[in-house]
């Protein structure tokens, strides 16, 4: 071990011991083992690259048994791209859902992504804008394919720097239900469970306070990624007395204009 490397171990903080302050302690021992026994291993084979302990950039949290993911936003961008294949529209309109998810679908179906915050995107296939989803730019009725996920939880909290409106929310929804066309179809996902508001950061929605937002609509298909892996991944067709047993539950609702 190197006086730079035995230094920097020694830079570890003193403090009352802890679970969390003992794993990373653990953490950051092996990454420094791992260190020098690379370095030993590249000095035996054909040198590449120089290993430098200057160049180190330790990712602690990332040696687990099983690949990690975020359950709400993998299940619901599949939910909804699986949908999409089913209607195939002409033209998508998405507002303020993931830039994963309209990048990748615009290779597939045009896409028009509208955000609040401008974004500087370009692919072919696919058309950015902004939009105030409080205000959206569209005539009535005018909208046949309509996406916005994970989004109108957090219209009116100031989180993104849109203005303060306790209604914001309400507004949004009213919105998307405006500008959808007869015969079209809106994606909406939102947390779904016992209804609450986490300011600044997002609402949780009953299953039926969701519905009454929409009236007038139908709810063609219902989906939801519950609280525990042990309740199923996607769950199909999920039931209102299970959505509303969820905290944070992930609420996909398909709603349809007759």
């Amino acid at each position: 071990m190197t006086e730079t490397m035995a230094s920097a171990i020694l830079r570890i903080p003193l403090v009352r011991p802890c679970a969390r302050t003992a794993r990373s302690m653990i953490r950051w021992g092996r990454f420094v083992a791992d260190f020098i026994r690379f370095r030993r291993l590249a000095r035996q084979s054909s040198v590449r690259f120089t290993v430098r302990w200057r160049d180190r950039s330790p990712y602690l949290n990332d040696r687990t048994a099983t690949s990690v993911f975020d359950r709400h936003y993998v299940y619901h961008l599949a939910w909804a791209a699986r949908i999409l294949q089913e209607t195939a529209p002409a033209c998508h309109f998405d507002i303020s859902s993931s830039l994963h998810f309209c990048s990748m679908l615009s290779a597939f179906v045009p896409v028009r992504f509208y955000e609040y915050r401008p974004v500087d995107l370009g692919l072919s296939n696919l058309v950015t804008g902004p939009a105030d989803l409080t205000a959206l730019p569209f005539a009535d009725g005018s909208v046949q394919s309509l996406s916005c996920m994970h989004v109108v939880e957090h219209i009116g909290l100031g989180r993104y720097g849109d203005p303060l409106d306790p209604d914001g929310d309400a507004k949004a929804m009213a919105q998307l239900k405006r500008v959808l066309a007869p015969g079209g179809s809106l994606l909406f996902v939102v947390p779904t469970g016992k209804p609450r508001l986490q300011f600044n950061a997002h609402r949780v929605y009953a299953y039926r306070q969701v519905l009454g937002a929409f009236e007038g609509l139908k709810l063609r298909r219902f989906a939801l990624v519950p609280d525990s892996p042990e309740d199923g991944g996607l769950v199909e067709d999920a039931t209102a007395a299970m959505a509303d047993r969820q905290v944070w539950g992930c609420g996909c609702y398909w709603f349809v204009r007759e």
